[in-house]
C-alpha cells in the first residue's frame, strides 16, 4: 500500500473505528454484527430484532451498543437498517451479490463486499458528476472486468464527517464513483471541494485494510482463489496514469 493510501486508511479508521469498536464491547456484540452483515450476503436484508434476540443475552443492551457505536444503523421507530458496508435504505450503489441484489452505504463499501466475503459482485452505480453508468465486476481482490473498468475512480470529500451524525448519513453520502480523470479537476469544482480522487482499482489495498478485519474468517474462505484480472499485488506498484491522489495536505 502506497504511504497515501496508508495516511487515508488512518484517517478512514479515526473516523470510524469499526474494528476497534468490535473488540471493545465482548464476543456477543462481535458476533452480532456479523451475523448482521452476513444475513445481507446469505439472505439479501439485515437481521430483524427478533432474530437478533436470538444471539444475545440482552438484546436492548445490543442494540443501545451497535447505535451508539455506530456499528449498526437503526431507524427511527428502533429497527436495523444497516451495518457497514450494507444498507436496506436505497443508495445508488447496487450490489448483486449471492443471488441478492443489496444497496452499500457508499462507493468505497461496495467495493469491500467481495473481499469481504469471499464472493464475486457485480456493482453498479453512476458517476456522481455526468451520470454516467459505473460497472464493476469483482472476484475478492481482483476486478474482473478490466477494460470496463479501468477508468473509473473513486472519490470522497473528508469534510462531509459529522460528528453529531452517523457516518452512514454525512461521510458515506461523499464517498463516490467518477468516470475519467479528465472529468476529475472540473467535476470535483463543480460540487465545490478540494478533496481528491483516485483510480478506484488502486483502492483494494486499502478496503481490504478497512474492512477485512471486521469478518476476517469469512474472507480467508475464497483467499486463494485464482480469478483473471487485475490483482492486488499488481495494484499496488501499478501507475494509472494522472488520477488525482486520494490525500490532501492539509486536511
Amino acid at each position: 500500500m502506497t504511504a497515501k493510501l496508508e495516511k487515508a486508511l488512518d484517517r478512514l479508521k479515526s473516523i470510524l473505528p469499526l474494528k476497534e469498536r468490535q473488540d471493545a464491547y465482548g464476543k456477543q456484540i462481535k458476533e452480532l454484527q456479523q451475523k448482521v452483515l452476513s444475513s445481507f450476503v446469505d439472505k439479501g436484508r439485515i437481521l430483524t430484532r427478533e432474530e437478533m434476540a436470538q444471539h444475545v443475552d440482552n438484546l436492548e443492551h445490543a442494540v443501545n451498543v451497535l447505535k451508539d457505536m455506530d456499528m449498526v444503523v437503526f431507524s427511527e421507530d428502533g429497527n436495523p437498517v444497516g451495518a457497514y458496508p450494507f444498507s436496506m435504505e436505497a443508495r445508488e450503489h447496487t450490489v448483486q451479490v449471492n443471488g441478492h441484489q443489496v444497496y452499500a452505504m457508499c462507493a468505497l463499501d461496495a467495493l469491500a463486499i467481495s473481499p469481504m466475503f469471499g464472493v464475486k459482485t457485480r456493482i453498479s452505480s453512476r458517476c456522481r458528476i455526468t451520470g454516467d453508468p459505473v460497472s464493476i465486476q469483482q472476484s475478492g481482490k481482483t476486478i474482473v472486468n478490466t477494460d470496463e473498468a479501468r477508468d473509473i475512480h473513486f472519490g470522497i470529500i473528508w469534510g462531509a464527517a459529522n460528528a453529531d451524525s452517523c457516518c452512514a448519513d454525512s461521510l458515506c453520502m461523499e464517498m463516490m464513483f467518477l468516470r475519467d480523470g479528465k472529468f476529475l479537476s472540473n467535476g470535483l469544482r463543480m460540487i465545490q471541494t478540494t478533496e481528491r480522487s483516485s483510480p478506484c482499482r488502486r483502492l483494494l489495498s486499502l478496503v481490504a485494510g478497512f474492512s477485512l478485519p471486521l469478518y476476517p474468517d469469512r474472507g480467508r474462505r475464497r483467499e486463494g482463489h485464482v480469478e483473471e484480472g487485475i490483482r492486488l499485488s499488481r495494484l499496488e506498484n501499478a501507475s494509472w496514469g494522472s488520477g488525482l491522489s486520494l490525500t490532501s495536505s492539509g486536511r
